[in-house]
């Protein structure tokens, strides 16, 4: 729906007689407000790292039932074109404002295109709309969710037959869809009493709800252990007002534990996150009322979720009795140690295992795996890549799927779905602290005992907010500087390779992202956020000691900060 000019899209917005009266009413609110029309209608939202993502609101560049709709049609002539004679999506959604009528528009252009459409009754976990897909043996799936992102964003992440979401492959084909779609009139759409007498329409709920819990909780590998110290083991669990708050705690009681408590100001779905700064469990901001309740109850672990209960982050005790967040390479360190400890000791860990992590992820749980005689597969960023990898896994039979992972706190852990998981990590993690209570020890001092065994690792990830349409220009400047001008050394250690993704490097898709290692084995990344507008510096380095290592992490972050931030 490309117009010559951001005035002329607002216009035919604004004139198109299939827009409700509300959406036009907020348009002609913006007349004479030039600066703000350009910042909604200069583009369309694109698919990035998690599909579409964007401030809710009337325009092209925005989230609204037109912005989904059109994807909606885009996805909807994808599946049809498969061949399938009766194609099948499946739709959840999170707490987020306007997220049950997105999720129903979904479902509704899906039906108008032939595509029954399952849609939850009521919000659900990311992680459950993957599950469903495959349960179902759908054609596609959509979430409405913005995962962490602030109160006033929403999106929609699309998923293929294989519950994962779409690769770049199959993403494109939506895209080329969704871009010839030139006026909302060519959306089909049926009214909800329609699609629901033509059976397009069939809410799932409580029968999909079990069968996940059952999946989950068949990832377990001490239930045992946990019911021997269930009684004396207490967690703190926050949603932080989102979808995990059921689930959650249903696969915790399903193995074993008894002493969950949550955190009652988050507990119930919250579209503007009233607790919290913003709903990221990456952040301890996040996890303050948290921390507080388990001081008072002295909790052996903290553990967090997102909004659509797909990332989790987990707070535990130090040596000094502070409860300190754990970071999400520290986290994945711990439960690859943990599952593959567990799969040794038990005797049934698979010849050929493998744990797939990303190009900005931590090698400490790379080399915790190999240890154990895994393999380790490399990924871009994004989890879609790391279902993608499963996916061919099951296809081969080459290796043996054991756990999946990213710095920015996804996990999982079993083949029941294809997507980060926070209900199977949640459990995990629990179940990780449990054990290794039993033994005596903290998951903190299980953390000291890994770098005490496979060295000190320390990462930190940098990011800067540039939003707008300059914003993205200002992005793409940093981004071509670093990769025509690189540096030939920092802090007088040189830099012994350049890494620029977007060649194609590895048998990895193209994408705009460069990492840059140093004679010390230390290592940085520069890549744009495909959800927010933002671009994130990862870090890493190995010392001798965590001292060493955070020394050497700082002197790193200062050089390099130093010239992003003057847009070098």
């Amino acid at each position: 729906m490309a117009q010559t000019t951001a005035q002329a899209e607002y216009q035919a917005w604004l004139e198109d007689i299939n827009m409700d009266a509300e959406t036009k009413a907020e348009l002609a609110g913006l007349q004479g407000q030039t600066a703000e029309i350009e910042e909604r209608f200069y583009r369309d939202l694109e698919f990035g790292t998690g599909g579409l993502r964007g401030v809710i609101g009337a325009g092209t560049n925005r989230i609204n039932r037109y912005t989904v709709a059109r994807a909606t049609q885009g996805l909807a002539e994808f599946i049809v074109a498969s061949g399938n004679q009766r194609p099948s999506a499946v739709i959840a959604y999170d707490s987020r404002n306007q997220s049950p009528e997105l999720a129903l528009e979904t479902a509704l252009v899906l039906a108008g295109n032939g595509v029954k459409a399952y849609l939850f009754e009521s919000l659900r976990p990311t992680p459950e709309l993957s599950f469903a897909v495959r349960h179902f043996k759908s054609d596609a799936g959509v979430v409405i969710t913005a995962s962490h992102n602030p109160p006033e964003y929403n999106g929609y992440k699309a998923y293929g037959s294989d519950g994962g979401q779409l690769v770049p492959a199959d993403a494109e084909q939506v895209i080329a869809r969704v871009n010839a779609i030139d006026s909302f009139s060519k959306i089909k759409r049926l009214s909800r009493e329609e699609a629901e007498q033509n059976g397009l329409l069939v809410r799932i709920g409580a029968e999909i709800d079990e069968a996940y819990i059952q999946a989950v909780a068949s990832v377990s590998r001490n239930p045992e252990v946990v019911r021997s110290v269930s009684g004396d083991f207490k967690i703190v669990y926050t949603p932080l007002h989102g979808a995990g708050n059921l689930p959650v705690r249903r696969a915790l009681e399903r193995i074993g534990f008894t002493q969950i408590s949550v955190v009652a100001e988050q507990e119930l779905p919250d579209a503007n996150f009233s607790t919290v700064k913003s709903p990221n469990p990456e952040e301890r901001e996040a996890f303050a009322l948290a921390i507080e309740a388990a001081k008072q109850q002295q909790a052996d672990i903290i553990i967090g979720t997102d909004p659509d209960c797909d990332r989790m982050g987990a707070v535990v005790k130090n040596a000094q009795g502070e409860y300190v967040v754990l970071t999400g390479n520290q986290s994945g360190a711990i439960m690859v140690n943990y599952l593959l400890e567990s799969m040794k000791q038990q005797g049934d860990l698979p010849a050929n295992a493998a744990v797939i992590k990303t190009i900005v992820t931590s090698e400490m749980g790379a080399v915790i795996a190999r240890h154990y005689g895994a393999a380790v597969l490399n990924t871009l960023t994004g989890f879609k890549y790391i279902g993608e990898k499963m996916t061919q896994f099951e296809q081969s039979g080459q290796h043996t799927f054991v756990f999946g992972y990213e710095e920015s706190y996804g996990y999982l852990a079993g083949t029941h779905a294809r997507d980060k998981d926070a209900v199977v990590a949640s459990m995990l993690i629990c179940e990780a602290a449990a054990y290794y209570k039993s033994q005596g020890k903290t998951l903190y001092e299980v953390l000291q005992e890994l770098y005490a065994r496979f060295g000190t690792f320390l990462e930190r990830l940098e990011s800067r907010t540039l939003k707008g349409k300059d914003g993205v220009s200002q992005i793409a400047s940093i981004m071509d500087s670093w990769r025509s001008a690189p540096p030939s050394d920092l802090n007088g250690i040189a830099v012994e390779a350049v890494q620029d993704y977007s060649q194609g490097l590895d048998g990895l898709p193209k994408e705009n992202v460069l990492k840059y290692t140093l004679a010390d084995g230390s290592w940085f990344c520069l890549r744009p956020s495909g959800t927010e507008p933002k671009i994130k510096v990862y870090f890493a380095v190995q010392g001798a000691s965590e001292q060493d290592a955070e020394q050497k992490v700082q002197r790193l972050v200062q050089s390099v900060m130093t010239r992003v931030d003057n847009h070098e």
